[in-house]
């Protein structure tokens, strides 16, 4: 099972992906190639992962193995450049090392000195056919409205960090009320905030038989924030899946929201607060 999301261009994108970040190139191929397996249908990586070839690799793996076509993937890999022709540079670098001939999304990793110029680069890209869909990641409130005010086509996504400390109130509203989709980069926080122990997710998933894992990218998803958790787990890969088969009730959907701490997990500079 899986429930989607419509992107401003009118596409339809799955509300839950497979992220790459800190998966090791040597690990990559197969733990896209088991989250192909699994049902994922989306696949999420960057330039600044270093893992785009391994990436395309299990894409290709996958697609020889009868397992999904290229066009029931969506694939989005980001740009970290300075401009124009340094973008251009990047989006034909990716689309290179994927083995890919177009890309579902692009979007910009930082905003950058020129990030006007790079995301003009995108634009180009999306006018020729060779990405569907382009977007912003690590973008404020007060930066996605410059972006949006300067330029012809406009993001379909703003990817920030989202988790269970941090769950981006203040720039979901936002980003709902333009129509650009919120997606969650860490979102199970590496980790690194004990979901399964957490008391009140521990609660809600007894009553469904589900980890507070589970319980944690349900209360996103089911939030409408697109959500790539990852792993290199078969298991893990296969539970975090495995979400579409309950629906929180409205109460608990407020108590997970009441245990927002407004914390940033990765310790961002505060330029780089999306919620200013």
């Amino acid at each position: 099972m899986m429930e989607y999301l419509t992107l401003n261009t009118g596409a339809k994108v799955p509300v839950l992906g497979f992220g790459t970040y800190l998966i090791e190139p040597r690990d990559t191929k197969q733990a896209v190639y088991e989250a192909i397996k699994a049902g994922y249908r989306s696949i999420d990586t960057s330039q600044d992962y270093y893992n785009e070839k391994e990436v395309g690799q299990g894409i290709t793996q996958a697609i020889s193995a009868g397992l999904v076509k290229r066009e029931d993937l969506f694939v989005t890999t980001k740009v970290d450049t300075d401009g124009y022709k340094q973008g251009k540079k990047g989006i034909e670098e990716s689309l290179s090392k994927l083995g890919l001939d177009y890309l579902d999304m692009m979007i910009l990793h930082w905003p950058r000195r020129d990030d006007l110029g790079s995301y003009q680069a995108l634009e180009e890209y999306y006018h020729a056919g060779k990405i569907k869909a382009i977007g912003l990641s690590n973008f404020n409130i007060a930066q996605t409205k410059k972006m949006i005010e300067q330029t012809e086509v406009k993001p379909v996504v703003d990817q920030i960090e989202t988790n269970l400390n941090l769950q981006q109130g203040k720039m979901h509203d936002f980003l709902l009320s333009e129509g650009i989709v919120h997606e969650s980069w860490s979102p199970l926080a590496q980790g690194a905030q004990n979901l399964n122990t957490n008391p009140v997710l521990a609660k809600i998933g007894q009553k469904y038989g589900k980890t507070g894992v589970q319980v944690l990218s349900r209360f996103l998803t089911q939030w409408h924030v697109m959500t790539i958790p990852r792993s290199i787990s078969p298991e893990h890969i296969k539970s975090n899946f495995d979400i579409f088969d309950f629906q929180l009730t409205a109460d608990e959907m407020t108590d997970i929201r009441q245990l927002d701490q407004h914390r940033s997990q990765g310790g961002w500079p505060s330029s780089m607060q999306v919620d200013a």
